[in-house]
Order: C-alpha cells, then sequence, then structure tokens
C-alpha cells in the first residue's frame, strides 16, 4: 500500500508505516502524477483534492483531511468515485480557543485593560468556537454566541449578528467560508460592519482570511486606531496584503491550531478512519506518541492576579514569539527598507514549515499550595491541579 502524505502532518511515520510505504510531499504544490500511484492519500487545508488531482489514479482508496474544514475538498466527486473520506472535526479546536483565549489576555495586558471586565461575542459556536467559549467561561468572562445554522438544534442562547456587534467589546470569528447564501461569510466584515464595530473593540480572525474583507480593513484602521485586531489568518494565502501587517497587533500566518495535541490528535484520528475502512483493529495510542512537557510542574502558592494568569499561560506558549518571527520574515532584508513581497518567496508557508509545535494547556501539571481558588484552572484546560 501507498501513502502518500503532507509533509507537514506529524507521527504519520508512527501510525502508517506499518501499513505500507509511506511518502512525504510538499501539500501546496501536489500534482496529478504525484499521486498517480497512491491507495491513501493524507492532506491538509493546502491542498485541493478534487477530479483534476486524481485524473491519474484509478485506484485510490482513502483520502484524510487532518482538518475541520472540507472546503478544499471536492466531496461529491469522492461520492462519485466511491472513495472513501474521512476529516477530523474538532482535532485542533483546542489549540484555537486556547490561543484565541491568550490573545485577549495579551490584547489587556498591552493596552491597560482587564478582559474580565470584557463583552465577547463570538461567531460561529462549532468545535472552536465553543472551545474559546469553554476558556472564557472558565475564568468568568461574559460571552455572546452567534452561529444561525446550529442555533435551532443547540440549547445554549444565541444572539443575532447585530446584537452582538452592538453590545461585544472583543469579537472573535470561528466560522468556515461559504461564498453563497443567506448566511455565508465571504467578507462578513465588510467596510460597513468594520465600521460599526464600538470604538476600542478587539477583533480576532482564526478561521478563514477572507471571513474580514482585508482590503476594507485597511481602510478602517487608517482612520480607526481605536480597533485593534489580530490575525492569524489572511486574504489570499499564502500571499498576505503586506500593508495589512503594520495595522494588527498581533500577526501569524495560520497557526493558531498548530498545537502539537492539535496535530497529532488530526493525524490518529485519520488512523483511525483508515483502519475502520480497511476493517482492522486501530492498535495505536496518540498519548504515548506524545513528548514530555518541559516544564514538570508550577507551584500556585496564591490566588492569581489576570497578569499572573498570562504568565502561566506563556509557560505553554508565548504568541509574542510568532508575532516576532512573523514581523522579522517580512522585514528580514533592510536594504529594501520596506516590506518584502511575499509573492515572490515561501515566507508564509516555511514559517507555518518551520513552526516550533507549542503544547496545550493540558501538558502543564499543576500543583496548588493550598491557597488559591483552583477549579477554573481545570475548566480552563490545565491538569492536575491539587495538594
Amino acid at each position: 500500500m501507498k501513502i502518500i502524505a503532507d509533509e507537514n502532518m506529524p507521527y504519520v511515520q508512527e501510525l502508517f508505516g506499518e501499513l505500507g510505504q509511506v511518502e512525504l510531499v510538499n501539500g501546496r504544490t501536489l500534482t496529478p502524477e504525484m499521486v498517480k500511484d497512491a491507495d491513501v492519500l493524507l492532506v491538509r487545508s493546502v491542498t485541493y483534492v478534487d477530479e483534476s488531482l486524481l485524473a491519474l489514479n484509478h485506484h485510490i482508496k482513502f483520502i484524510g483531511s487532518a482538518t475541520i474544514g472540507t472546503d478544499h475538498i471536492d466531496i461529491n466527486y469522492l461520492n462519485y468515485r466511491k472513495i472513501s473520506f474521512a476529516n477530523a472535526p474538532g482535532c485542533n479546536a483546542t489549540a484555537v480557543g486556547e490561543f484565541a483565549f491568550i490573545a485577549m489576555l495579551e490584547l489587556a495586558n498591552r493596552f491597560g485593560a482587564i478582559l474580565k471586565d470584557k463583552v465577547v461575542g463570538i461567531i460561529g459556536a462549532g468545535n472552536t468556537g465553543s472551545a474559546l467559549a469553554k476558556c472564557l467561561q472558565a475564568y468568568g468572562v461574559e460571552v455572546l454566541l452567534h452561529d444561525p445554522l446550529i442555533e435551532t438544534l443547540d440549547p445554549r442562547e444565541f444572539v443575532s449578528l447585530d446584537e452582538l456587534i452592538d453590545r461585544a467589546n472583543v469579537i472573535s470569528l470561528h466560522v468556515p467560508i461559504t461564498k453563497s447564501g443567506v448566511h455565508k461569510t465571504w467578507y462578513l466584515f465588510d467596510e460597513d460592519r468594520l465600521n460599526r464595530l464600538k470604538v476600542n473593540t478587539w477583533l480576532l480572525n482564526c478561521c478563514r482570511g477572507e471571513v474580514i474583507d482585508n482590503q476594507a480593513l485597511i481602510k478602517v484602521k487608517s482612520t480607526r486606531p481605536d480597533l485593534k485586531v489580530v490575525l492569524d489568518v489572511w486574504e489570499g494565502e499564502p500571499k498576505p496584503m503586506e500593508t495589512l501587517i503594520p495595522f494588527v497587533e498581533f500577526a501569524t500566518p495560520h497557526i493558531a491550531g498548530y498545537s502539537l495535541e492539535g496535530k497529532a490528535r488530526g493525524t490518529f484520528m485519520l488512523y483511525q478512519a483508515l483502519m475502520e475502512t480497511l476493517c482492522m483493529q486501530a492498535d495505536k495510542d496518540m498519548f504515548a506518541l506524545l513528548p514530555s512537557f518541559s516544564i514538570e510542574q508550577v507551584l500556585l502558592a496564591g490566588e492569581l492576579s489576570e497578569k499572573s494568569l498570562l504568565q502561566l499561560c506563556r509557560f505553554v506558549y508565548d504568541l509574542r514569539d510568532d508575532d516576532e518571527v512573523f514581523r522579522t520574515k517580512m522585514f528580514e532584508d533592510p536594504a529594501k527598507k520596506g516590506l518584502i513581497n511575499l509573492s515572490n518567496d515561501n515566507s508564509f508557508d516555511l514559517m507555518r514549515k518551520n513552526h516550533k509545535h507549542r503544547r496545550e494547556f493540558s501538558a502543564l501539571m499543576l500543583a496548588n499550595s493550598g491557597q488559591c481558588e483552583v477549579n477554573w484552572l481545570l475548566n480552563l484546560g490545565f491538569s492536575g491541579v491539587g495538594r
């Protein structure tokens, strides 16, 4: 069995190696010739799988995408070909939720605000939006949810988009990209909606770049410095609008979901799905693959202030590091005295490929001296809180 997999998926050899020959490839440059002999194809969101990619392959059995979304997969064509397909919904939800939560703590620290005093609106209440809501509610932050696609089936309380914009001090985007229909998300935040944001609103996008009209964002930010923006995703990836970056408080190259646990979980979910397709027993353990965390334990000696909470989160993931790398890559040639045009190199993808995988809160073991209330830290996701 020949298994072709994106080179940025971790633990492929460990999980799939016993099933056949594993070949790792650049997912963004995959061609029909490269996959013509594949029995199994494992991709991420950078690979569009359709009839043209599979034109030379007449025997492929299984295609897996280690992603939540499937907008890069022609599901109808796979069904027509009777090719088994699996994706990995929720695999990186915790990572994205924690990324957005940490970004909010960083913004609060930078601008002398208190996150707990904010009202946070979450647009898209699926896996990643719910993971963020879990963090915020554990910390005691008021949360507003908007998701017209699930609100009639979900017992949680939802608000309209207009109400969310009117009430929220912080807005975080967690929707798939859809280009048509009543609830399309393409340019959901156009110039009009961006201008309607309350004074001093924080806007975070960790889903798809085109949910915000990036040209409109440049225009609005030019006249409204009160708006604070965090972008992990960019219109036109992997060629973001470099003129937008100076207007962004924290800028990263689509790595919000890049925790080691999240990426391993995505690969592992595909392994489980393939084993089921092959009617074989899945006998691997995902957690056995993960390395020990670099910090064995943190002792809590008293109640945590918001600044102390941020310091604790930084043990697990320091967002400032990725922001600095992103900006450094953009200015890496001082002789140009300006921004490097990412359309002429692979900076964006290289940053993703070389990203040092962070861990999730659960990797950090906390010990309690008995001087503080710790249940909320458990609910936030940290492990081992006790005396």
